[in-house]
Parts: C-alpha cells; structure tokens; sequence
C-alpha cells in the first residue's frame, strides 16, 4: 500500500473526485434542459425523455468492458485520454442531434467515453489502497464528486437562461478538457510494468471467470447495481416530478442540490466511521434503514396524491443519506478481493451493476407519471433484494470462517 503525504493525498482524492464527477456533470447539469431539448428535437412525452439520462449508463456500462481490461495491459493513463477523446466526439453529436434517436446515441457514446476515466478511477485507487483504508479513500473521494451534482442543475439552468441548451454540453466540455490536463500533468502511471497482462482476445473471459470466483464480489456487485437502479429512477424522473408534478421550475435546482448534500454529508461521514466498524457493518445497518424508509413511505401513502414538499423531500434525504454508506462500501467490499486484474475486475463489477440498474430505472422510471409512489416502491423492493444478498452472503461467509 502507498504511503501519501497529506497534501498530496489530498490532491490526489481531488483529481480522482474530478475524474468521476464527469459523469455527473453531464448528466445532472442536463436535467434543467430536458423539456427544452425535448421541444427542440420534437420529443414532449416527459417519460421519453428520460431515456436521456438513463441511456448514458448503457453507454457507462459497455465502455468499461473494453476500457477496465485494456488498462490491465496499456496502463491506466493512455485508457483515461482515448476516453475523452470519445466524449469529446459525442457530445459534438449531442450538439447537432435534431431528433431523440439521434440524442440518445450521442448520450450512449458520451457514456462509452466516460466510462474510461470512471472505470480507470476505481483501478487507480485499488493499485495504491486496499481493505477498509481503500473504502476511506473511496468514501472522501465521492465526498468530493458530490459538490458536482449539488452545483450542476443550478449551473445548467443558468447557463440554459443566459444561452441556450446546446451551451451545457460546451460546459461540459471544457471541465473535461481541464481536468483532463490536470491528469496529464499530475497523476503518474499507476500500473507497475511487471503487472501489465498481454492483451488477448480471452483476458475479458478470463477476468471474469477470475471475478465469479469470488462471491463477496459478485454479490456486493449486484447490491451495487439494485442500489443504484432504484437511485436512478430518481435521478431520471427528478426533473419530471419536480417541475411538472410540483409545479417548481425555479426551485427544482436548490432542491436537487439538497438532496445531492444528504448523499455527500453521508459519505464524507462513512469515510470517518468505515477504519472504526468496518465496511459490512455499516452496508448492513444502512441497507436496513433504506429498506425501512422505502417500505414506510409505501404504507403511509399508499394509493393517494403525492405528500407535501417537505414530506417527500425529508423521505428522499433519509433514503439518500443511506446511499453515502452503501455505495462506496459495497464497491470496495466487491473489489477487495480482486485487486490483481483491478482494470478489468473494475470493469466487470461496473458492467454488471449497469446491465441490472437500467432495466430497473427504465420500468419503474415509466410508472412516475403522476405520483412518486412509483419510486419508493422501487426503493423498496430494491433495498429489500439487497438486504437479503447482504444475509446470503453474510451466512455464506460466517460459515466459512467457523
């Protein structure tokens, strides 16, 4: 394990929370534009529209199958370059798109080229930590990339009120090329010569069989992408249930940002707790409180109109607060014991919480028309499949270890 300075470990979490906040940056700086963008490619069906949001995952989930195993043999930085040179060309396509079929490859592709610095952020930090001190650096790191999703709606509206929609995407753009410049100037190359694997067309086949060997990883792995489903029905619909349901164009940013905060107070928290109790510890308790929120939420307002506000805005901060402990525990758990093929590891683990992520938030995103019930009956059902993987697994271990 690497030993950093403070101020260079500092700076590190900084550039990697850069690396990541990306994709947050180009999805949620979008969600002020989407009835405009909609009108403008002559798509007003809202629920359609939230393919714009959702559709960047598939492109985040199937990049990182070629990316995470071509880092394993190319090292990490080259991956991170071919990447945004990716996004770059996508989003030029976003740009000029004139229908929804056209947005939605520009997004798939602009999610490919994202998943290279995304993907490659996990493989970096796994090279230099492991165990529980990986998940602190994992939790402080997310801390961080939370200030985007708090800033971007309130960045995209303003850019969208002074210019126009297009000018998101050049925003977006030029925090790319910055950061990526930083990178190339301040980030070594992270795999060692002798760890680099020979790229051959079975180190994808062997990297998963390498990967299903171990059930931790696989099971953590599908908790990831339960958890992650039921966050982005949320995270597609928000702007829907907002602005439209609540009637709350103005506010709809500040809201977002509010919550954004309960997610990332939680998460800079679990980077303080995870060295004193441990990752599953803290998975378990807050995969409890998620279930419960979800399933309260379910029964008090089951079959009625939408709560108050502050209601339903104190339910999604609670449910929030409990993705801060899940998320980067779960993914540090999963990676754990698979630090040798970390690039490809990194990218099997991300391609599987995506391919179960998107169908949940596309089925249960077509059902938030006129209530949000929808939802919290997707975080619960979801939260309830994670909890009971957590309890197999748990088993599972506990008996080994006797």
């Amino acid at each position: 394990m690497q030993k950093k300075s403070s101020k260079k470990q500092f700076e590190f979490v900084a550039l990697m929370a850069s690396l990541m906040s990306i994709v947050a940056l180009t999805i949620d700086a979008l969600l002020p534009a989407i009835s405009h963008i909609g009108e403008a490619i002559n798509s007003v069906d809202p629920t359609r529209n939230q393919m714009l949001i959702t559709m960047i995952f598939l492109g985040l989930g199937v990049g990182q199958l070629f990316f995470g195993p071509l880092s394993d043999s190319y090292g990490r930085k080259p991956i991170v370059y071919t990447g945004f040179t990716i996004f770059a060309l996508a989003s030029v396509v976003c740009v000029n798109a004139t229908s929804l079929e056209v947005m939605i490859v520009g997004r798939i592709f602009q999610g490919v080229g994202l998943s290279a610095p995304r993907t490659i952020t996990i493989s970096i930090i796994r090279d230099l930590y492991k165990g529980d001190y990986m998940a602190k650096i994992m939790s402080f790191v997310t801390a961080f990339f939370i200030l985007i999703p708090v800033i971007a709606p309130a960045v995209g509206k303003a850019v969208l009120d002074n210019y126009n929609w297009q000018a998101i995407f050049y925003v977006q753009l030029l925090f790319a090329v910055i950061v990526s410049i930083w990178f190339w100037k301040r980030q070594e190359e992270t795999l060692k010569p002798e760890f680099k694997i020979p790229f051959t067309r079975t180190v994808f086949i062997d990297g998963l069989k390498e990967f299903v060997k171990h059930k931790e990883t696989v099971a953590f792995t599908l908790i990831s992408g339960l958890i992650t489903g039921a966050f982005l029905v949320y995270l597609s619909s928000a702007q829907h249930i907002f602005e439209d349901q609540f009637n709350l164009v103005e506010e709809f940013p500040y809201i977002f940002a509010g919550l954004a905060i309960s997610i990332g107070s939680a998460t800079f928290l679990n980077g303080t707790l995870v060295l004193r109790f441990g990752m599953r510890k803290l998975i378990f308790l807050s995969l409890c409180a998620f279930c419960s929120i979800g399933l309260l939420y379910v029964i008090l307002f089951w079959g009625d109109a939408n709560p108050s506000l502050p209601v339903l805005i104190a339910f999604l901060a609670a449910q929030f607060f409990c993705l801060g402990f899940i998320w980067g525990n779960s993914r540090s758990v999963a990676m754990e014991p698979i630090g040798h093929i970390a690039g490809v590891g990194a990218a099997i683990n991300g391609f599987v919480a995506t391919v179960v992520s998107i169908p949940i938030a596309t089925l249960i995103g077509s059902y938030v028309d006129t209530t949000v019930l929808p939802l919290f009956i997707g975080l619960a059902v979801c939260g309830s499949l994670s909890l009971f993987i957590f309890m197999s697994i748990k088993k599972t271990r506990t008996a080994a270890l006797a």
